[in-house]
């Protein structure tokens, strides 16, 4: 025990001599041993994948960050599926908009808008769909599965709690559905008698082959983006890219890829308009997040961890370790909107930042007024 971190600084704390928990302290060392800046009663704003629920599906499983998991997510909830070869997703629709990003693997992704246009496209890492509210759609694991997550605009929305087409067939009457399809009762008589969720197939014939099977359809791509293929923008320290409606016209979920060299850092900055859901992909990093009345808390991230921030709130995100990191920020609005601390300070007449902060020229020398979302270690 003595060769484990206590949490004192100088005068401040003491040792820790009952029961402990060394893994989770070592993997939240800045919770465990808060910065001195850390001040007030901010709530938990992480999360990690590991600690979520994990529904085990035949072939696949899935598992989700919601208010449930973190009272802090108001505006956003987050799901990580994992889908085999030829494994589906059932065909449902949600009260809510699904937003996914791939993570590995390669999958096929089926949706019919209201206008009866089809889409049945193949997806790869880094590439995105969007499911408005209401539209039914599938997601079915090509040759070498796929894993993914999907962000939903409602922090209460759970992926236990969708509509499924299994379920409407079930709980509709026989006599019904026979109407409705001008089919004998006899028709239904193998319908499942409940959910299908996540279930086995055989992966898919060849895109063009499918799409041809389904004859004189109107078929639309509007509802994918192939973000994979954008170069992102680099800046000293790492990178950044923005999807949005003004890139990506139907989505009304924006986002901001980051990647940061060891060292870098996402500035110090704030939304004004939206929530900021986090997925961590690699690397460590760690970020305060400050706001009024003195309050600020910082918190430690590793890949598969779930970050939020709540509209307004001050906060970067910095890389710690050695390797690089690359976070997928997911916002509660269609388009992109940021402000930088070192913009507004810029931008100010010098003579009211000095006088505000009591600084001199080594900072106001160094204000820069252009846009710079990443800064080098």
């Amino acid at each position: 025990m003595t060769d484990l971190q206590q949490p004192i600084r100088g005068t401040q704390g003491a040792d820790i001599v009952g029961p402990r928990n060394p893994a989770v302290e070592a993997q939240n060392p800045d919770i465990f041993l808060p910065p001195a800046t850390d001040n007030g009663g901010i709530p938990n704003l992480k999360f990690p994948f590991a600690m979520a629920h994990n529904r085990l599906e035949d072939g696949g499983w899935a598992r989700e960050v919601t208010q449930r998991e973190m009272g802090s997510l108001k505006e956003l909830a987050i799901v990580n599926m994992r889908l085999p070869p030829g494994v589906v997703r059932e065909m449902h629709w949600h009260k809510e908009a699904e937003w996914a990003y791939v993570l590995k693997g390669r999958v096929r992704f089926y949706i019919i808008d209201d206008q009866r246009r089809t889409l049945i496209e193949d997806l790869e890492p880094g590439d995105l769909w969007l499911a408005p509210a209401g539209f039914p759609h599938a997601i079915q694991g090509l040759e070498e599965g796929t894993e993914f997550v999907l962000v939903f605009n409602d922090g209460n929305f759970s992926e236990n709690q969708t509509l499924l087409v299994t379920e409407l067939f079930a709980h509709t009457p026989r006599e019904v559905l026979a109407k409705n399809f001008g089919v004998p009762v006899e028709a239904f008589d193998g319908i499942p008698a409940a959910e299908k969720y996540i279930f086995r197939q055989p992966v898919p014939p060849p895109l063009d082959e499918v799409r041809a099977a389904l004859g004189a359809v109107e078929f639309t791509d509007k509802y994918v983006f192939r973000a994979s293929k954008i170069a992102p923008t680099p800046y000293p320290g790492g990178a950044t890219t923005v999807v949005d409606s003004k890139t990506f016209e139907v989505t009304n979920l924006a986002a901001l890829f980051i990647d940061l060299e060891p060292g870098g850092m996402r500035e110090i900055h704030w939304h004004p308009d939206a929530d900021e859901i986090q997925y961590y992909i690699s690397g460590k990093a760690r970020m305060t997040v400050f706001d009024a009345v003195s309050n600020a808390r910082t918190f430690d991230f590793v890949a598969g961890d779930v970050g939020y921030v709540p509209k307004t709130l001050a906060h970067y995100i910095e890389n710690i370790g050695d390797e690089p990191v690359r976070v997928l920020n997911v916002f509660h609005t269609g388009e992109y909107r940021d402000v930088s601390l070192n913009n507004w300070l810029a931008l100010t007449p010098k003579h009211l930042v000095k006088g505000h902060l009591d600084v001199g020229d080594p900072l106001m020398s160094s204000l820069r007024a252009s846009r710079q979302p990443v800064v080098k270690g």
